[in-house]
């Protein structure tokens, strides 16, 4: 029995001196070091008592030795829990406990804060930096470079990331095998990436797009990633003249256009460019094209899905669509109300189904059944249309979730904080345009009688207990909320009414 995403991602490569990770530091990683690295960390994992299924949850700065322990989690047949740096420890504690994590890796700096979260949750604790110190990485650099695959099948689980909608708790999708491999093989072909592809990789790898995209597809493809720790525009432009390709989100694309030095010269051995994880603006689409002769290839995924959508690699790439369905992937508008199916041109629920759909909400058998129907259409909680070539519109969410710079943001979660402020008697938090993060968040405040919420306060509140990338951009005040005559909050009507607030002048 083999062990399908470690023999076809990772082991492949074993003995092949081809570059995989060039670092700022100007050194290179061969796909057969990193493997190298990878083992003994397998090795680690098996030292601190993890077995296959054990799930472990990181939070780490991304480097190579972060990408080695998901490497060495596939080897060992670890389930991997990749969790976001901004996270507090009070969010963090959450899915620890309910992910049941054996296992917790964090940032040394960041083991004070975690020890309890740890301890209440019956987890190991140890720690990786982005230099390749820590705990975790002694133990590793102790143990041999070799380690036997553990074998696991297709169905297995290799992953939890947690997503959240507008109401509940966090719900962590289960990510198998197969999943993970249908959709690298799936975009490695259609995207047309190759051994000789470089690819500038400047986003997170505790997220699907950072780590389950752009890292697999260069996996499944043999080519190499120009590995930057975040999205810095001077090293993404030294890099883009020895690179073929790019993936990021919106943010990225417009911090470029609004460089002189962003050339199309310095982009003359590019082949593609791949934006996802929020909608880009038709105006990024055509700025892009006429600064640098090349049309944005923009795409549709989310977390329980991977890839579902995207433009053609050859073939008209249609700005404020996010283009076809991907081969193998089945994707249908629906009513919201009855699941009928709706022909092209109207707008309903999408819903998909194909091998790169997740397994189901971990320990959430209700939640998986409203939201993963019997015949494996997964319905997305986005309205969107189809047109008569196939393309597909995104137009809203039927969820009130907030997509900012690629980040997922659960309103609730920012409501329950703000309502209890002092001077605050209710809030209501939205997504609205935002030109360089595609949307961003604003907070809608209303005072208690004779109060005055104090802003500067209330921001020194949310930055104490909240990830940087949920706080809000702007807090408005208004007498009351609109509501309907249920009296639920019109959410729609205050986007609407602020849509323009962050409109470039």
């Amino acid at each position: 029995m083999a062990n399908p995403l470690y023999d076809t991602l990772f082991g492949i490569h074993a003995g092949s001196s081809r570059p995989f990770l060039h670092l700022p530091d100007g050194t290179t990683l061969s796909h057969s070091d990193f493997l190298r690295r990878a083992a003994r960390m397998a090795h680690a994992l098996t030292a601190c008592g993890l077995g296959p299924g054990d799930r472990l949850a990181a939070q780490v700065e991304k480097s190579p030795e972060a990408l080695a322990l998901y490497a060495a989690c596939a080897q060992a047949g670890v389930v991997f829990l990749p969790l976001n740096t901004g996270y507090t420890p009070a969010e963090l504690d959450y899915f620890v406990t309910n992910s049941g994590a054996r296992l917790l890796v964090c940032d040394p700096a960041a083991e004070p804060g975690l020890a309890p979260v740890a301890a209440a949750a019956g987890a190991r604790l140890e720690t990786l930096d982005a230099h390749g110190g820590g705990t975790l990485a002694e133990i590793a650099r102790a143990m041999p470079a070799d380690f036997a695959t553990v074998p696991r099948a297709g169905g297995d689980l290799a992953a939890f990331l947690y997503t959240s909608g507008t109401t509940g708790r966090s719900k962590g999708a289960m990510l198998t095998q197969d999943n993970l491999l249908s959709n690298a093989r799936t975009l490695a072909a259609h995207w047309r990436f190759g051994p000789e592809d470089v690819l500038v990789h400047a986003l997170p790898i505790f997220h699907t797009h950072g780590l389950f995209v752009a890292t697999n597809v260069m996996l499944a493809s043999g080519g190499a990633m120009i590995f930057l720790p975040k999205f810095d525009l001077d090293a993404i432009l030294d890099a883009l003249p020895r690179a073929t390709a790019m993936m990021g989100v919106p943010t990225f694309y417009t911090r470029l256009l609004g460089d002189a030095r962003f050339t199309r010269d310095r982009v003359a051995s590019m082949r593609l460019f791949i934006s996802g994880s929020a909608p880009l603006l038709a105006e990024t689409h055509r700025d892009f094209e006429a600064r640098t002769g090349h049309r944005i290839l923009e795409r549709y995924g989310m977390t329980e899905t991977n890839m579902n959508t995207s433009n053609p690699y050859d073939g008209e790439r249609r700005a404020g669509t996010v283009g076809l369905p991907l081969p193998g992937v089945e994707l249908k508008i629906t009513d919201p109300e009855t699941g009928r199916g709706l022909p092209a041109g109207e707008v309903g629920m999408i819903e998909v189904r194909g091998p790169n759909v997740f397994k189901g909400y971990w320990q959430m058998p209700d939640k998986t059944a409203a939201e993963l129907r019997a015949d494996g259409f997964f319905i997305t909680g986005d309205l969107g249309m189809v047109d008569a070539e196939g393309y597909v519109t995104i137009v809203g969410r039927g969820k009130d979730l907030i997509i900012s710079g690629g980040y997922n943001i659960y309103p609730k979660e920012v409501e329950l904080l703000l309502d209890d402020q002092p001077g605050v008697l209710e809030s209501a938090v939205i997504g609205v345009p935002h030109p360089d993060f595609g949307e961003t968040v604003l907070a809608v405040l209303v005072p208690r009688p004779g109060e005055t919420p104090d802003i500067a306060a209330i921001e020194a509140a949310v930055a104490e207990e909240m990830a940087r990338f949920k706080h809000p951009r702007r807090y408005e005040i208004l007498p009351e909320l609109p509501r309907n005559t249920m009296g639920k909050v019109q959410k729609a009507l205050l986007r609407e009414r602020y849509r323009d607030i962050f409109a470039a002048a």
